[in-house]
């Protein structure tokens, strides 16, 4: 009876001239209920009773919801800065870097950064040794919009004007003045600013490379370093291997320009394996890479580049400044051939490949004098006399195939 009433109410409400009120129809169906049988009232009753724990059941489901996902917003906040702790300088030397370092500029159209210069310092911090020494230094080009990276070993042993008018080694720029002071320094030496600045630990390499399951490199010589046999060629190599092969210098003819050779193999193809990182992958690669740097990058901006290149397939250029190695009084440095480095900037300033010298240089970077000038050069002005009689140029390097 219930449920023909409540029929004929709703046929009446939407067959009539005039439009039943809201709070009309509450009313009629409260009248339904009294005029119900006890059996149809208690019917009536179930049906609203079901509608209500529907809602309440909904309220419940929203609310874990919600609280869910503000429990996975904070470990994954809280697992970023522990990493951006990680990674975090010293104190003292951070601020003293950040007066050093150059503010990337912005493109207006895509909100990306323009190309910036990075700084890279291999810091060789064995257990067994007190203090650490930069043993590579590279200076990296992010283009993030043209999804491009150059990279560009610097010889550790290039001699280098001081201030008080004597001569040092490049890499002694970060023993005596830190990271800021190598960032001034390098900065000088091929005239660009460096808007970040990257210290990797060598034997913290080790862990990363594990876990992205080894490195491919193509060594250029075959050579033995202890009980491990290394064969020419392009191979696999675990993290161990790796560090054998990027320290090793005296096995091979190129000597210290081939170890900067291997180096930048590793990073190369650390770097292209980190950018086609799967999901499943990223936790504990991001993790152990944040033991092995000390950076100003925060995180969210590394996995951010990272994703970037990711989604536009990388181009990674590679190459060294083109040295020479001679002796001063009693000293073996590497010196800079100086017009040809500066026309490698300028050729790596304008996005072209570093060793294609039938680029035509843009005019933005062909009229920048300061675009590689090293100015901070201790290298004598008859370079190209001692170029030509030296035993070692980075000319001189065998470039393994593939």
């Amino acid at each position: 009876m219930a449920k023909h009433m409540s029929d004929d109410i709703i046929a009446d409400s939407t067959t009539s001239a005039a439009p039943v009120a809201a709070d009309d129809v509450e009313l009629l169906h409260n009248d339904a209920l009294h005029q119900a049988s006890p059996q149809e009232h208690e019917g009536l009753r179930r049906v609203r009773r079901r509608h209500s724990t529907y809602k309440k059941n909904l309220t419940i489901g929203l609310g874990i919801l919600g609280a869910s996902v503000v429990l996975l917003a904070g470990i994954v906040l809280f697992w970023v800065s522990s990493l951006d702790r990680s990674m975090r300088m010293d104190p003292e030397e951070s601020k003293a870097l950040v007066e050093s370092l150059a503010a990337p500029g912005v493109t207006g159209d895509e909100d990306k950064p323009d190309a910036y210069y990075v700084l890279i310092v291999g810091s060789d911090a064995r257990s067994s040794v007190d203090g650490a020494r930069g043993d590579v230094m590279m200076l990296a080009r992010v283009d993030e919009a043209n999804s491009r990276v150059h990279l560009i070993s610097i010889p550790r042993d290039t001699i280098i004007a001081t201030d008080g008018g004597g001569e040092m080694k490049i890499n002694a720029s970060f023993a005596y003045g830190g990271a800021a002071g190598a960032v001034d320094c390098v900065s000088e030496f091929a005239g660009v600013p460096i808007s970040h600045y990257v210290e990797v630990d060598f034997d913290g390499a080790i862990e990363v490379i594990d876990e992205l399951g080894g490195v491919w490199v193509s060594v250029p010589e075959a050579f033995t370093s202890g009980d491990q046999v290394f064969a020419k060629g392009r191979q696999l190599l675990t993290g161990e291997r790796a560090l054998l092969y990027a320290r090793q210098r005296y096995a091979f003819s190129g000597g210290d320009f081939t170890r900067a050779q291997s180096q930048r193999q590793i990073v190369e193809s650390v770097a292209e394996q980190i950018v086609t990182m799967t999901p499943a992958q990223i936790p504990g690669v991001v993790k152990k890479l944040a033991a092995m740097v000390s950076t100003d990058y925060k995180t969210a901006d590394l996995v951010s580049l990272a994703l970037a290149f990711n989604k536009n397939r990388l181009t990674l250029y590679s190459s060294v400044c083109p040295s020479f190695a001679f002796n001063k009084d009693g000293v073996s440095y590497v010196g800079t051939m100086l017009d040809e480095w500066q026309d490698m900037m300028r050729r790596v300033d304008a996005g072209f490949d570093p060793d294609d010298t039938t680029q035509v240089i843009p005019e933005v970077q062909a009229t920048n004098e300061a675009l590689g000038a090293a100015t901070n050069s201790a290298t004598p002005d008859n370079y190209q006399e001692l170029a030509a009689s030296s035993g070692l140029t980075t000319q001189d390097v065998n470039t393994p195939a593939g």
